[in-house]
């Protein structure tokens, strides 16, 4: 099988368990997701499987969108409400001064990594170290926040955020430094992503549904053509010798403006992204089937 599919992950499962998953009920071990959701947030996680895994290194790097809750008073050691408490504060801030501090975190801000991450110092991965109750200098990181607003008050410190970031934002750590901003703390106590690498809520199917169409011989079809996630690309065709290279991985000459496209073989083939520069077409990642292999889910 080959092809993306887009799990509503649901919570208290980590990215990769939903990877395990569908190996098992699609049976192709080549899976890989595009962006960790932490284990308590759902929402739209991309998964490629088959050759499509190759697409995963571009879908990584694109916006993403989130629906938040905010809990103002309380501080915990992992950023949001599965962590220990270290503080409870009283909240004296109204509706007008969250406001007012959320545009302090609009655009290019510096954001430090919370101790319960992935990213590894000196080889050592940060969340190892914070349950040994070690905590490390972690450097600031330049992140994007395209767009912040607030939301409902759900409850009597919580409010609703919705969040469009750039990659490698952390959204607890944004809602802890919001609270830190406002003299009252903060954490995050609820985390949706509606899109990830241009993929919606909307496409998105749940685990069980999987489950059920594996059963049933269906699984294959719901998975989207890898081609899907370049469609931003121009689209071209190419047949007898270009693509005898193409599949060499030799460049081959093109006219055309200058950067990416979607190339396809003249069975209709989904070949490669290609980048064409100076009259030449060459590989950025390659995508076709090795030869005897039927790839109808890859056209």
């Amino acid at each position: 099988m080959n092809g993306i599919i887009i799990i509503d992950k649901p919570r208290d499962w980590t990215s990769m368990d939903v990877c395990a998953r569908l190996r098992h009920l699609l049976g192709e071990r080549r899976v890989g997701h595009a962006g960790t959701l932490d284990p308590m947030a759902t929402g739209v996680l991309p998964v490629f499987v088959g050759r499509a895994t190759r697409a995963v290194e571009f879908a990584e790097s694109g916006e993403k969108e989130y629906l938040a809750t905010l809990r103002l008073g309380l501080v915990t050691d992992t950023q949001d409400t599965t962590g220990q408490i270290l503080e409870q504060r009283p909240v004296a801030c109204d509706r007008g001064q969250i406001e007012d501090v959320l545009g302090r975190f609009r655009g290019e801000i510096q954001q430090i990594p919370p101790m319960y991450s992935a990213l590894k110092v000196n080889g050592q991965k940060l969340y190892h170290l914070a349950r040994k109750g070690r905590t490390v200098e972690r450097k600031p990181r330049t992140i994007t926040i395209y767009a912040l607003e607030l939301g409902e008050q759900t409850g009597s410190a919580e409010y609703a955020l919705r969040v469009r970031c750039s990659k490698g934002t952390y959204i607890r750590t944004l809602c802890h430094d919001i609270g830190a901003t406002l003299g009252c703390g903060g954490c995050m106590s609820a985390l949706r992503r509606t899109e990830a690498a241009g993929f919606t809520l909307e496409q998105a199917v749940s685990l069980e549904t999987v489950a059920q169409a594996a059963q049933e011989g269906r699984g294959e079809a719901l998975l989207l053509p890898t081609d899907r996630y370049f469609e931003r690309y121009p689209a071209i065709s190419i047949r007898g010798e270009a693509e005898r290279r193409c599949r060499n991985g030799n460049p081959f000459r093109r006219s055309g403006p200058e950067g990416l496209y979607r190339v396809y073989g003249e069975s209709g083939e989904f070949l490669m992204l290609g980048e064409l520069s100076d009259g030449q077409m060459r590989t950025r990642k390659s995508f076709f089937a090795p030869p005897g292999e039927n790839s109808p889910s890859n056209r």
